[in-house]
């Protein structure tokens, strides 16, 4: 073969021939053991009669598109084996996510590359075909013979993802486990195009997702998907991998999350949290959602008004986690009531032992936790701001809602 490929289209059917020369069946499948080699093909399954024959990689002499010639004739009949990932039944036809794309595709076709090993040719798995020319490749096979198809389909783009890119959607966790299915694709995306994902998938997929993902990746991504999606995604995981999820997200999303669940799964998860972040939600969720405090996180950096520039950059490493959406340091009093704002910038332009009541805005604008949503919304269109901290009867510092908060609540009107 010229360009030493070969699509699936063109493996399925293709003739088998032994040491003479004799056809001994057609090719009905191909098989990859992820375990032992994740890309190449390890075994064809040939039909042949009523039954189906194994032919190992390491058989196979020659493969083209006059047929596959084999080094061998010791054939074994083809036994269901659950560590085996076959090409045509599990991934033909299949949804997989393309992680590069960010994006679900439907497979059309697989583009296989011929190489050389020793006295052997093998098939690696190069890429997942999802365009016009797999299409194309699909209505004809077995009616127009492959080489006239591939002049056909040569003046037509190519649309193809790269076998490394692709990550296959199993919702059988024992499965997954034995076809080595990795998560790693799926944990280096950016929380929203995970997301975005997510909600085109069913609910099976979706549940597979977040039972087998790390749980900080998790929660990003559940902070990012529909409020109903969110929901049935929650109820469908176990309670203690809900829990670990539920764990890692920030406090007011946590409870805007439990709320729109059912009482009892809400509180079955609840149970299963650690005391701080449990007891953080937990007084969350005692206020109406319409409101300031049932918008505010519990999340900020606050110091004793005496602090200096040099206390708050010490804060700020002890919260590193906190700071890329920090942008405002509270200062509050000995009985913990708000009495001024430090934003973050002006921290950079003073020396350590700068007293921070110093560097204060003029003005402290604040909300009492009972206010309701409207009147917040106006405040951060009226004076502009990126956080607005929010105070209990007692003027007490009780948490802040950020721009961020403000913007979700916008989208969901």
């Amino acid at each position: 073969m010229a360009d030493e490929r070969l699509f699936l289209t063109e493996l399925l059917g293709l003739k088998v021939f032994d040491l003479k020369g004799r056809k001994i069946g057609v090719v009905k499948d191909a098989a990859i053991v992820p375990l032992v080699d994740p890309v190449r093909v390890d075994r064809f399954l040939i039909g042949s009669g009523a039954a189906w024959l194994k032919v190992r990689y390491e058989q196979v002499r020659s493969i083209s598109l006059d047929g596959i010639f084999l080094l061998d004739e010791i054939l074994t009949p083809h036994h269901s084996d659950e560590y085996v990932l076959r090409v045509s039944r599990d991934l033909l036809d299949q949804q997989i996510i393309d992680a590069q794309g960010r994006k679900v595709v439907r497979v059309t076709d697989i583009t296989f590359e011929i190489r050389q090993d020793g006295d052997c040719q093998v098939l690696w798995v190069l890429d997942v075909d999802v365009g016009i020319r797999s299409v194309l490749r699909r209505l004809v096979q077995g009616v127009i013979p492959p080489r006239l198809v591939r002049k056909l389909q040569s003046r037509i783009p190519p649309r193809s993802i790269r076998w490394e890119f692709c990550n296959i959607l199993e919702p059988d966790p024992q499965r997954r486990l034995r076809l080595n299915i990795s998560n790693k694709l799926l944990e280096g995306m950016h929380p929203a195009d995970l997301a975005d994902i997510v909600e085109d998938l069913g609910p099976a997929d979706r549940e597979a997702i977040f039972e087998n993902i790390d749980s900080e990746v998790a929660a990003d991504a559940l902070s990012e998907i529909d409020p109903d999606i969110q929901a049935s995604i929650l109820e469908s995981l176990e309670t203690e991998k809900a829990a670990d999820i539920v764990e890692e997200m920030a406090p007011d999303e946590a409870a805007d999350v439990l709320a729109g669940l059912e009482e009892e799964t809400s509180h079955e998860i609840l149970e299963e949290m650690e005391h701080e972040p449990k007891s953080e939600v937990t007084e969350l969720m005692e206020f109406e959602e319409d409101t300031a405090g049932g918008m505010m996180n519990t999340e900020y950096v606050s110091l004793p008004e005496s602090g200096t520039v040099a206390d708050a950059i010490a804060a700020l490493k002890a919260n590193e986690e906190l700071l890329e959406s920090l942008n405002t340091i509270f200062l509050v009093d000995g009985c913990e009531q708000l009495k001024g704002s430090v934003p973050l910038a002006r921290l950079f332009l003073h020396e350590g032992a700068k007293p921070l009541r110093e560097l204060a805005s003029e003005t402290l604008i604040e909300v009492a936790v009972s206010e309701q949503r409207e009147q917040v919304t106006e405040l951060f269109d009226k004076y502009n701001l990126l956080a607005l901290p929010v105070v209990d009867e007692q003027h007490k510092l009780a948490g802040v809602i950020t721009a961020d908060d403000v913007i979700s609540v916008l989208r969901q009107k």
